[in-house]
Order: C-alpha cells, then sequence, then structure tokens
C-alpha cells in the first residue's frame, strides 16, 4: 500500500504531525482519502522518561509514557492513521516516491518523508542527507539535519521535532511536527492552510 505522508519516529512531533494531518480529511477536496502511516522504534523516545511538570494545559506531573499513549490513541481515532511498530533502516527515494524499509524487511511507500526521529543518532541509509550537530540540544554530540529553515530538507522530504534542530521540550518537539503537517498541507491547497474547530451551536 502507498500512503501519502509516511512518518517515521512515533514520538511527541511525528505523532502531532500525523494527528494534524489526519485532521484535514474530508474537509477538502485535496485532503479526501489521504493515507498516513506513522512507524514507530518502541522504547525510542525520550518522552518514555519524563514527568511534565511545565507544559500548558498538562496536569502537573503526567508522566510522559501515559501521555504518549494517550497521543497514540488520539491519532488512531482517525481512520487514515495507521502506526506500526519497527525500526527504519533504508529508505530510498526513486520517481519521487520514498521506499522505506524496516529492520525486520517490512517495506512502505510514500509520496512524502518525514523523519522525526530523536536528536541522538541518525543511521537510516541511503537518504543523502546532512547531519550536523544540534545546537539547541542541552548537552553535546546530538545531532540533526540541515533544512532549509521551515522542516523542508528537500522537494517532499521534512524533519521534525529534535533532528529539525527545535528544543528538547514536549511543547517544541510537538509544535514542529504540526508545522510540518501545516507546510505539507498548504502545498496541496496551493496557499496557507491551517486546520481549526469551533464547538458545534447547541
Amino acid at each position: 500500500m502507498k500512503y501519502d505522508v509516511i512518518i517515521v519516529g512515533g514520538g511527541p512531533a511525528g505523532l502531532s504531525c500525523a494527528i494534524t494531518l489526519a485532521s484535514a480529511n474530508d474537509r477538502f477536496d485535496w485532503s479526501k482519502n489521504r493515507k498516513y502511516l506513522v512507524i514507530d522504534d518502541v522504547g525510542g523516545s525520550d518522552l518514555l522518561k519524563a514527568e511534565l511538570n511545565n507544559v500548558a494545559g498538562i496536569d502537573k506531573g503526567t508522566l510522559g509514557k501515559d501521555l504518549l499513549e494517550k497521543i497514540r490513541q488520539q491519532a488512531l481515532e482517525f481512520g487514515n492513521v495507521e502506526i506500526k511498530e519497527g525500526r527504519v533502516v533504508k529508505a530510498k527515494e526513486n520517481n519521487g516516491i520514498f521506499i522505506v524499509e524496516t529492520e525486520n524487511g517490512e517495506v512502505f511507500e510514500g509520496n512524502i518523508l518525514v523523519l522525526a526521529t530523536g536528536f541522538h543518532e541518525f543511521s537510516i541509509e541511503g537518504l543523502n542527507v546532512e547531519v550536523v550537530e544540534n545546537p539547541k540540544a542541552p548537552r553535546p554530540g546530538k545531532i540533526m539535519i540541515k533544512h532549509n529553515g521551515d522542516y523542508e530538507v528537500r522537494e517532499n522530504l521534512y524533519v521534525a521535532g529534535l533532528i529539525a534542530g527545535v528544543s528538547s521540550m514536549f511543547a517544541t518537539a510537538s509544535g514542529s511536527g504540526t508545522q510540518v503537517a501545516c507546510n505539507i498541507m498548504s502545498k496541496w491547497a496551493g496557499k496557507n492552510v491551517v486546520i481549526h474547530d469551533v464547538p458545534s451551536a447547541k
């Protein structure tokens, strides 16, 4: 099956990207019947080790592992999002299609690829991206992938979260994933797009 967007990384950035994209489904002609895949290297998100005490709108003392599971379930509530467990080891672009392969040999195809793999390392072979030191990391030795300043590495290849060079905070990682989704939708629509909801009239 071919997906409109494949997101590598099931942390705050990757899941926020998926949720924002999925929430546009069937609202506009350009968003109908889109399919999204998140490939999650289970246990890889730093949020699993966190306790959150300074995130707006999230109860003080919330455990990161509980929040991450809640966000996963929120993404899956949209029928156009799939989450598959696996570690991506190879990716290549062939005639405008991204072909992604996991450690256990599964292969997926997508029109757009979003990398949200964190800032500890980047070991996916085949993409020809420039990996540099992450200037916003609180400790040395962390990495990011160079992009155009608006999360696009090149045509249809994006980065989100810590690998995009944002600060290692839940809100900034999540926000960058949302921005990437808005960038993708804006490209599809041919104009700037955001997705807002208002309460239904009583």
